[in-house]
């Protein structure tokens, strides 16, 4: 018999595990073996249950769910994580694929889409959200750009942190950095948005459809 694929999922919200939870162990071939409801307790979780798939949301407090999987990563190179997010923007995508991520899924999909993508991560496979897909593709043709495009991966990082509010202290905190790194980040932030404070930045972010009003 085929053991089942070892799912950990990562939510901060436990309603939402719980029906993940639900989902993915009423199918024969997936069991859900760990929960976390953040980034950095998802890191520290891995090394001990090693799963097959990590089910990884992208806004969570703290660290957030790209610097999570940047570093689960680095630790483990054949880490497979599927990305979960309530955005359909396409910079999200991008951002995460590159972070190493095999999966982008948007929570609005269909309960049989979830289960079709883990098994895919699982095969090691590229599992895209078929809407999210096609807006990129169509991004491409277009040639249009969001300015949040030229930011690079760390200042994007350091953006979303801003836009939700954080504090250059608390970021340097959360992404074990240097205030004055953090600082360094900021100001190149705003001189690629053409922007001067804090709020245009949030602005930006809930504009782009990478924040929660």
């Amino acid at each position: 018999m085929r053991e089942k694929i070892r799912v950990m999922l990562v939510d901060d919200h436990a309603v939402v595990r719980v029906g993940f939870r639900m989902l993915l162990n009423s199918s024969a071939d997936i069991e859900v073996i760990a929960e976390a409801d953040s980034g950095e307790s998802a890191y520290q979780q891995y090394a001990t249950c090693k799963p097959d798939v990590v089910v990884m949301d992208l806004a969570m407090p703290g660290m957030g769910g790209i610097e999570a999987v940047r570093r689960l990563l680095a630790r483990d190179a054949h880490a497979a994580v599927l990305a979960l997010s309530a955005h359909e923007d396409t910079a999200h995508l991008k951002r995460m694929l590159k972070a190493g991520a095999l999966g982008y899924l948007s929570k609005r999909s269909a309960p049989e889409d979830l289960i079709a993508a883990v098994r895919a991560v699982a095969g090691g496979h590229v599992y895209l959200d078929a809407d999210i897909a096609r807006k990129l593709a169509m991004q491409d043709l277009s040639g249009a750009q969001s300015p949040v495009e030229a930011l690079s991966e760390r200042e994007f990082t350091v953006f979303i942190q801003l836009a939700r509010g954080q504090s250059v202290n608390r970021i340097a905190e959360i992404l074990s950095l240097s205030p004055n790194t953090v600082g360094t980040h900021l100001y190149n932030i705003k001189q690629k948005l053409g922007v001067s404070n804090q709020a245009e930045l949030t602005l930006i972010a809930i504009r782009n459809g990478l924040i929660d009003t």
